[in-house]
């Protein structure tokens, strides 16, 4: 089955180029706060790590909006910048109307399910923002079956595909209910947003020929000669008592 490709004059246009630089500019910015909030917690020797998500405790509320800006260390915060700003810049270009919508809600979901759900403890960092991201992306892909979507979806898999043993509780130190509800509410917002941001597809000039070819069809009868009845261009067949001549 070959899947429908984009019209080149919608994905090659000036408009398409500029909102790919916005979108990378909008994620390295993204990027660049999470940087600076690791480099204040250093400077503040660990102290705004107990801004993190604990679960069912009144102060671990506000971990659901700072938790994506806390790492407590530096292979931690490498490990999500990449995936991080792929992910963002992704969204952003190919789904920028659905991105506005989705993004606030995967902020809050992974860290509101964390806090409800999850084992008492301190959590952080932005990998549960991270899985919904690429989740998003990658199921966003699926359901739309164009090739420019496909294509970025088939290539998270390739490379991001290991993170699915994320979801699983394989390491004590790691916050995997922060990565599976991240994956759920991706999931979830990819199904709920599945008819936004539909890229138009080529049209070719047979399907146009085919099209045209119908609107104009002779009028026969079953022994494939022309029908008396059938108008003709003049419209003199036509009887007179026709209330709708």
């Amino acid at each position: 089955m070959m899947l429908p490709e984009p019209d080149p004059a919608y994905t090659s246009s000036d408009r398409a180029k500029a909102n790919f630089v916005l979108a990378a500019r909008v994620a390295t910015w993204a990027v660049i706060a999470v940087w600076l909030a690791f480099g204040l917690t250093i400077l503040l020797n660990g102290w705004p790590l107990q801004w993190g998500v604990q679960p069912r405790q009144p102060l671990g509320l506000i971990g659901i909006l700072a938790a994506p800006f806390l790492h407590a260390s530096f292979p931690h915060l490498l490990s999500n910048t990449v995936p991080l700003w792929v992910g963002l810049v992704a969204m952003l270009f190919l789904y920028p109307n659905a991105a506005l919508r989705v993004l606030p809600w995967m902020w809050v979901a992974s860290g509101g399910l964390t806090w409800l759900f999850g084992r008492e403890a301190t959590h952080v960092g932005a990998s549960g923002l991270v899985y919904a991201i690429l989740t998003y992306v990658f199921v966003a892909g699926v359901l739309r079956r164009d090739m420019r979507s496909m294509g970025v979806s088939l290539m998270l898999a390739f490379v991001y595909g290991y993170l699915v043993w994320g979801v699983f509780p394989v390491q004590p130190a790691m916050s995997w209910e922060m990565h599976l509800f991240g994956l759920l509410s991706g999931v979830a917002l990819a199904l709920w947003f599945r008819h936004w941001d539909v890229t138009p597809r080529k049209v070719y000039d047979w399907e146009l020929e085919d099209e045209l070819g119908e609107e104009f069809q002779p009028y026969f009868s079953d022994d494939d000669t022309t029908d008396e009845n059938a108008p003709s261009k003049d419209g003199s067949n036509l009887d007179d008592s026709d209330p709708f001549r």
